[in-house]
């Protein structure tokens, strides 16, 4: 039964237990709640993305593409990056990139970078910073593994590994 509090808004009342649930559940049927469409789906996979997110993007120029698993996608500020996404640039792209340690990436023209490993556990002492350049250039700014850990950051070319033991490098590779 429905009684009017006030011409603007009606109170639901409910005589007992059963009517009252069910009342709940149509609410929650028209409203979509159990709906396994692709709304539901996005917002699961998003939640699930942004709990292993390891950086985001900040800055984003002409072309640059993110290979996550099997699919591509156009890279846009604000997007986060998983352990284990990859980055490529076009000719005229760019991205900066900063990840929970404070660790600054920026990812030159005609680039591809992939985050092999990335840990960042201060809690358990799990610390890991492991990236492969196979082409391009890209600028590295240690964060807190740097600090913390530096024997924990490894970066890797097609033709050299690099333990750093500094703050800033510019690594190439061809």
């Amino acid at each position: 039964m429905i009684a009017p509090a006030s011409p603007v808004r009606p109170v639901v009342r409910v005589a007992h237990w059963p009517s009252r649930a069910a009342a709940l559940l149509a609410l929650a049927l028209a409203a979509g709640a159990f709906a396994p469409g692709p709304a539901r789906a996005a917002d699961a996979t998003e939640a699930a993305a942004a709990a292993e997110a390891v950086a985001v993007v900040k800055r984003v120029g002409g072309s640059v593409t993110l290979h996550r698993g099997g699919s591509r996608q156009a890279l846009k500020e604000g997007d986060v990056l998983l352990a284990t996404d990859r980055l490529v640039t076009g000719a005229d792209g760019m991205a900066a990139v900063v990840f929970r340690d404070g660790t600054r990436l920026t990812v030159d023209a005609s680039s591809d970078v992939q985050l092999r490993r990335y840990a960042f556990e201060p809690k358990s002492d799990d610390y890991a910073f492991d990236l492969y350049l196979a082409k391009g250039r890209t600028i590295y700014a240690s964060g807190k593994i740097g600090k913390l850990a530096p024997q924990s950051v490894r970066l890797d070319t097609p033709t050299a590994t690099v333990g750093v033991r500094g703050t800033r490098l510019i690594l190439e590779a061809d």
